[in-house]
């Protein structure tokens, strides 16, 4: 039902003072309450005003933020523009220098050929002056081969000489010890050169006498028949000695089975190899090696690895003890890196803990310095701690309380 103000009026009138009482606190709360919400109400309008100038604001602002872009834009495509086009003048005008470079270094080029051109002609002038010299050289040292022959022609002073280049080339590949010159055997011969063998094997024996009288014959003979009487001679002398240093050094059990007859020059040994193959199957036959300095070289290396090997051999027992020392070595060395290494993981892992609780530590006095106190700092000083702590808890609730009152 609807009340009207006579009703109403009539209601009141027959009030008591304490119904009246009651119904003025109604009335005054409603009105309070009206004019809090005229007064939220107005508020929230304002809010939503000052967010729809912020929106505003910040609408112009990001357009003005795009138009300054836009002009920065334009500005950097200005500057592209200018950049490319300083950019091809700079590099047709690089391209003209270079052009002109290469033409002055060609033109150089040209003028230092020339030069050297000529430079070269009067070095070869020089070089042929430096020929000529040689050639008056060769002319001397040829008279001193003339002399060479007469002296080779004895016969004494030609075994020196073969003998003189068999000792260097044995005296330069093997070491002291390993051979002897002019040693006497059982029967009373004379070797030019015992070589001993590794293993307790007998010496090999090496003849340095040649019979260089008949080659030199052959070389002299004037026609077809004195040469071919030459050669029959040098064949024969050469049958001698072959027989000869296998009678006299070839001893069962005191000698090698095989000797070495040296022959001093390798023309020599290469035209008894080419023209006198029967002398060399009967020097084979008669286990007599023929051999020239190269040859002779080779085989002294070869024997000189042999000596290296079997002083290695003799050694073995004591390389293969060095190798185990050194493997005992190894093995501790591998522990204590092993060792090490796990120290290193532990220190490594202890160093880890000890920068988590400096970051714990970091954190917590940050948030200790980031906190607001009320009232004084610091501890009292009466001496006790236990007021302070009270303080400080106390403080703390205080703190969490404003927290949660600005949250």
């Amino acid at each position: 039902m609807n009340a009207t103000p006579d009703s109403l009026t009539a209601a009141l009138i027959h009030l008591s003072p304490a119904g009246l009482a009651l119904a003025g606190g109604a009335l005054a709360a409603v009105v309070v309450l009206m004019t809090v919400l005229m007064v939220r109400s107005s508020q929230l309008r304002r809010e939503q005003a000052e967010d729809a100038n912020e929106r505003a604001m910040a609408a112009d602002a990001r357009m003005s933020e795009l138009l300054k872009i836009q002009a920065e834009m334009h500005g950097r495509m200005s500057t592209m523009a200018e950049v490319f086009g300083s950019r091809q003048s700079e590099l047709n005008q690089a391209i003209s220098q270079r052009l002109d470079g290469m033409s002055q270094r060609v033109s150089s080029t040209i003028t230092e050929q020339t030069k050297s051109t000529h430079e070269n002609l009067q070095r070869l002038q020089e070089r042929l002056a430096v020929i000529d010299a040689a050639q008056n050289n060769i002319q001397t040292l040829a008279k001193d081969v003339v002399g060479l022959q007469a002296i080779l022609s004895n016969k004494q002073t030609r075994g020196a000489f073969g003998q003189s280049r068999m000792e260097t080339i044995v005296a330069d590949g093997l070491p002291m010890g390993a051979y002897a010159f002019q040693q006497t055997l059982s029967n009373g011969s004379r070797p030019d050169c015992t070589i001993r063998m590794p293993n307790g094997a007998a010496p090999l024996v090496i003849d340095a006498k040649f019979p260089l009288e008949a080659w030199n014959a052959i070389r002299d003979a004037g026609g077809p028949d004195l040469a071919k009487v030459a050669s029959q001679q040098f064949r024969r002398d050469m049958e001698i000695h072959i027989r000869d240093i296998a009678e006299k050094y070839l001893i069962q059990g005191e000698t090698q089975e095989t000797a070495f007859l040296f022959v001093p020059s390798e023309s020599i040994f290469a035209e008894i190899h080419e023209n006198f193959e029967a002398i060399v199957q009967k020097a084979h036959r008669a286990r007599i090696v023929i051999v020239s300095p190269s040859l002779l070289m080779l085989s002294i290396q070869v024997i000189q690895a042999v000596l290296k090997d079997q002083r290695m051999q003799a050694q073995a027992h004591v390389i293969q003890g060095e190798v185990a020392n050194l493997m005992d070595d190894l093995s501790r060395l591998d522990e204590r890196v092993r060792k090490l290494q796990g120290h290193f993981a532990m220190a490594q892992k202890d160093v880890d803990m000890i920068v988590t609780s400096a970051d714990k530590l970091t954190r917590r006095g940050a948030k200790i310095e980031a906190l607001e106190f009320e009232g004084g700092h610091g501890r009292k000083a009466s001496g006790d701690d236990e007021p302070a702590a009270k303080s400080v808890e106390s403080r703390t609730g205080l703190l969490k309380l404003r927290v949660v009152d600005d949250e």
